[in-house]
């Protein structure tokens, strides 16, 4: 498993991300609120997002985020669910200035591109929320792991066997080592 430091948000943050991994900002637009990343064979992603604070419970604003994320999705009702729910150690992750930090697993069956239903793939869903109220922000941290793909969606392509997939572990890497170094950024 082998990962980089990198720099986001202009080197305001920094994160361990899969070194075999593209920045998606080098091929399209990515809004500035979003770092975003893809496998180079998979149809995996992690991304990372500034969000306005949510002002409820953590377990509740975790829950609003991945809802949020569901509807984004189409993934509504039997579409999503939550597998588990934990808070995350202050030993186990690197950003001080976080109040708290919360992880999710769960699945969502989404269609990309606004496919048919026909084309739904059961997707993992990888989240940390890290709780800034002081910054009236929380920073969310996804991955995306398609593990079930429709032979009519468009992103059924064929995967060499040799592809190393990312799996949770790169993903608590990231999520540990993720690291604000500047606040400004949040004005």
């Amino acid at each position: 498993m082998s990962s980089a430091y990198k720099e986001l948000y202009g080197g305001a943050v920094t994160a361990q991300i899969p070194s075999d991994s593209t920045d998606v900002s080098s091929l399209r637009e990515v809004p500035d609120n979003q770092e975003v990343f893809v496998h180079p064979l998979t149809p995996q992603s992690i991304i990372i997002e500034i969000l306005e604070h949510v002002n409820k419970t953590d377990e509740e604003a975790l829950q609003i985020h991945f809802e949020d994320l569901a509807e984004r999705n189409d993934a509504i009702g039997d579409n999503s669910k939550v597998l588990s729910v934990e808070k995350l150690p202050r030993e186990n992750i690197s950003m001080t200035q976080c109040e708290s930090a919360w992880y999710l697993h769960g699945q969502q069956f989404v269609s990309k591109y606004k496919e048919t239903e026909e084309c739904k793939n059961m997707v993992d869903i990888y989240m940390t929320v890290y709780r800034l109220p002081q910054f009236t922000t929380d920073i969310l941290v996804t991955m995306n792991d398609p593990i079930q793909i429709s032979e009519l969606s468009s992103d059924h392509v064929d995967v060499p066997t040799s592809s190393q997939r990312w799996t949770a572990e790169h993903f608590k890497l990231v999520t540990q080592s993720l690291k604000i170094c500047d606040t400004s950024l949040f004005g």
